[in-house]
C-alpha cells in the first residue's frame, strides 16, 4: 500500500491548520490532555493513518511510533487479521445493547489466561473498569477507604483523581477541580515501591480499607518496575487486613506477559482491571476476579453497574482476533526480543557519550529518562520527532514496541537517537 513519501522539510502546515481549528471546537483542540503536548511545547502532529509500526501525518510526514495507541497496538497497526474480522462485524451491526456469544468467547479467553480471574465483566473503558472495580471492594468489604499510590494513574473517576498531601503517606486530596472533598478523604495515597507507607495506612485506619489499587508496573509516571517484594508485601498486608488487593492491568495486561504482571511476577491479586489491548485498537474495558466477588455485581448482587455500549460486537471481534495472534508460540519471546534490541542499545548510546540518562524498562514498556529533568526531554522530544520517531509528549508516560516493529525500524531509531540524544 501506498502512503506517500516522507517529507524532507518536516512540513506540518496541515496540522497546523487542523489544529487552529480544532481549538475553536474543542477545549485545547483535543479530545485527552496529553495530546496537547502542553508538556512539551510546540504543536501535535495530526495523524492520517497507521499501518504496523507507522504512523503518517496529514503533511505524510512517516513516524516510527512508539506510542501504539497509549498501549493496545501490540501487534501493530491495523493488523489484517484484525482489521477484516472487524470489518465483517460492522456489516453485521454495530451494537445491539443485548448479549452476543463474541462476548462469551472473549471471556472465556481471559479467563484460560488470566488464573486469578474466574468471571468478568467487561465495559468500555480503563476508567470503567478501575471504576467498577474500587465499587465492588467496597461493596463486598462493607468498608469505605481505599489505599492508591502516588504517581499510578487509575482513570478519570472522582474517587482515583486523587494525589498525596503533604507528609509521605496521608489523605488524599482533590488533584482536578470539580472533585469534592469528601470524595477524595476516602483515598489514601502511598509511595510506590515503598511498603511502609502503605503498612503505617493500615495500622491508622485498621478494618476501614477495603482495598489496595496499583498498577503492578508502574506506567504513568513513566515506567517504573516494582522493586523486589513490593507486590508480595502488598499481598501480604490485604491479607493480614482482609482487605482486597486490585491489580490495575489496564496498561500491562498482555502486555508485559500474556498473562500481564501478575503472571511475570507470581502475584495474584483478588481483581483485575483490563484494557487497551483487551480491544484489539477499540474502546474497551474488563474487571474480574474470584467468583465470590464478582456474583456480588448486579443482576447476581447489589453492586450495581452497567453499560449500554459494554462488550459492543466491534470490540469483542477485535479483542478476540487479537488475543488469537497473542497465544500463538513464541510470541512473547519475539516480542521481547525486538524491544531489548532497543532498550539495550539505548543504554549503551547513554553510557558511550556520557548522558545524564537511564533507561527502565519491564518486557515491551519502556521510558528513557533525563536526570535533568522534563526540559531536557522536551529538546529530546522534538529532535526525535522530526527524524521521524514518535514518542508521547510527556517524560512520565511509558513508550511502547509492537510486534510489527523489525530490526531495521530499530536502527533507523537508534541511529535518531545517538544524533539527537545530544542535543538534551
Amino acid at each position: 500500500m501506498d502512503h506517500g513519501p516522507r517529507t524532507t522539510d518536516y512540513g506540518l502546515k496541515t496540522s497546523e491548520k487542523l489544529f487552529d481549528e480544532a481549538l475553536k471546537l474543542m477545549p485545547g483542540g483535543v479530545n485527552s490532555p496529553v495530546r496537547a503536548f502542553g508538556a512539551v511545547g510546540g504543536n501535535p502532529p495530526f495523524i492520517a493513518r497507521a499501518l504496523g509500526a507507522k504512523l503518517w501525518d496529514a503533511d505524510g510526514n512517516e513516524y516510527i511510533d512508539y506510542v501504539g495507541s497509549w498501549g493496545p497496538a501490540i501487534l501493530g497497526h491495523a493488523h489484517p487479521k484484525v482489521a477484516a474480522a472487524v470489518r465483517e462485524a460492522a456489516e453485521r451491526g454495530l451494537s445491539f445493547g443485548a448479549p452476543t456469544e463474541l462476548e462469551s468467547r472473549l471471556a472465556a479467553m481471559v479467563i484460560q489466561i488470566f488464573s486469578s480471574i474466574k468471571k468478568i465483566r467487561f465495559v468500555n473503558s480503563g476508567t470503567e473498569a478501575c471504576m467498577s472495580a474500587v465499587r465492588l471492594a467496597r461493596g463486598a468489604t462493607g468498608r469505605d477507604k481505599i489505599i492508591k499510590f502516588k504517581g499510578c494513574y487509575h482513570g478519570h473517576a472522582d474517587t482515583l483523581l486523587v494525589e498525596a498531601g503533604s507528609g509521605a503517606a496521608t489523605f488524599g486530596i482533590p488533584s482536578s477541580a470539580g472533585v469534592p472533598k469528601d470524595f477524595a478523604k476516602h483515598t489514601l495515597v502511598a509511595n510506590y515501591n515503598d511498603l511502609g507507607s502503605v503498612e503505617r495506612l493500615f495500622q491508622q485506619h485498621k478494618e476501614k480499607i477495603a482495598c489496595v489499587i496499583v498498577e503492578p508496573v508502574a506506567g504513568n509516571m513513566g515506567c517504573v518496575p516494582p522493586v523486589e517484594g513490593f507486590l508480595q508485601g502488598l499481598r501480604d498486608l490485604c491479607d493480614a487486613h482482609h482487605a482486597l488487593l486490585v491489580f490495575d492491568e489496564v496498561m500491562t495486561g498482555f502486555r508485559v506477559a500474556l498473562g500481564g504482571a501478575q503472571e511475570l511476577y507470581k502475584i495474584r491479586p483478588d481483581l483485575t482491571c483490563l484494557g487497551k489491548i483487551l480491544g484489539g485498537g477499540l474502546p474497551v474495558g474488563a474487571y474480574g476476579g474470584r467468583k465470590d466477588l464478582m456474583d456480588q455485581v448486579a443482576p447476581l448482587g447489589k453492586v450495581y453497574q452497567a453499560g449500554t455500549l459494554s462488550g459492543n460486537p466491534l470490540a469483542m471481534t477485535a479483542g478476540i482476533k487479537t488475543l488469537e495472534q497473542l497465544t500463538q508460540y513464541q510470541v512473547y519471546d519475539r516480542l521481547n526480543e525486538i524491544s531489548a534490541f532497543l532498550t539495550s542499545g539505548i543504554k549503551e548510546i547513554i553510557g558511550t557519550k556520557k548522558i545524564p540518562a537511564r533507561i527502565q524498562s519491564v518486557g515491551s514498556m519502556w521510558t528513557l529518562f533525563f536526570e535533568k529533568g522534563p526540559e531536557a526531554f522536551k529538546k529530546f522530544f522534538h529532535g526525535a520527532l522530526k527524524g521521524g520517531i514518535y514518542l508521547p509528549p510527556s517524560q512520565f508516560e511509558a513508550c511502547f514496541v509492537s510486534l510489527a516493529h523489525t530490526k531495521d525500524d530499530i536502527e533507523k531509531t537508534l541511529a535518531q537517537v545517538a544524533d539527537t540524544i545530544l542535543t538534551a
